[in-house]
């Protein structure tokens, strides 16, 4: 490896678990450093031994809780104040909740959106102007085929991922003169801890087979270095896309809400009939 190669650094929130988990080992795997965000310290902890131990690269471990209003700006701070320059950029934290709108708690879905909507732009904002300044870098959001879909039973997260989606069209336009790439990802029900923490553990689409957290982290790699704009990953998911974009939408929110709804609100209907 190269002294060059060996000063790239990757800054990846929700680096822990999951898709962040796959991507940050791809990185390391190709010979980044990394920059690891999540909230827990003992996640940090191990993941840091584990990607210094397996790929012998410097592991910076950063614990911030991207829920909070400033949290964004402490983060970038503190990677500046490091004196590192940031080769890519990946949002990948992000949460989302279960039910009803109006029956959940309005306090939990602003915090969605502050994490989903809020502390994503301003990490985006941060570091897209070092990243422009040098003519250089790329950044991958984790969007969703969500931002595609009306989502019943999670309206402020399919919300959110439509900003994420729309946001990132509207960026790559605007550095279409730029060597800066900004590539958005987009993987469907994914087998991750997503679900447990949006406590959807009853949710019908949890009986559907869920994508590989291993390949979706491959396919927006392969995109983000590619400089594509933006990738659907898995067969089924582009499908599913490809069918919303020439369906009504109310067809595809009824189609969104079968699919998301509580498996007892299928037996209470059946019961009825």
């Amino acid at each position: 490896m190269t002294e060059l190669q060996n000063a790239r650094y990757a800054v990846i929130t929700g680096a822990t678990t999951g898709i962040g988990y796959e991507l940050a080992k791809l990185f390391a795997g190709d010979g980044y450093n990394l920059v690891i965000v999540a909230r827990t310290e003992a996640d940090l902890h191990e993941r840091t031994t584990e990607f210094k131990q397996q790929f012998g690269i410097d592991v910076i471990p950063i614990q911030k809780d991207l829920f909070e209003k400033n949290a964004a700006f402490e983060l970038y701070d503190e990677v500046k104040s490091r004196n590192i320059v940031v080769d890519v950029l990946v949002n990948d934290a992000g949460q989302g909740q279960y039910g009803l709108f109006v029956e959940s708690d309005i306090d939990r879905q602003l915090d969605i959106i502050q994490l989903n909507i809020s502390s994503l732009t301003t990490l985006t904002y941060l570091f897209l102007k070092d990243m422009v300044a040098r003519n250089e870098g790329k950044i991958l959001q984790l969007a969703s085929i969500a931002s595609q879909l009306p989502g019943p039973w999670q309206a402020v997260y399919h919300g959110t991922k439509a900003y994420v989606l729309s946001f990132t069209e509207a960026l790559i336009r605007e550095l279409k003169d730029s060597a800066v790439t900004i590539t958005a990802l987009q993987p469907g029900a994914t087998d991750t801890d997503f679900f447990n923490k949006a406590q959807m553990q009853e949710s019908k689409i949890l009986d559907t087979k869920l994508s590989d957290p291993v390949q979706v982290a491959k396919d927006g790699y392969e995109a983000l270095m590619k400089g594509d704009d933006k990738i659907v990953s898995g067969f089924k998911n582009k499908v599913m896309v490809g069918m919303s974009n020439i369906m009504p939408e109310k067809t595809v929110a009824a189609q969104m809400d079968k699919m998301q709804r509580p498996r007892d609100e299928d037996n209470q209907e059946a019961t009825k009939k």
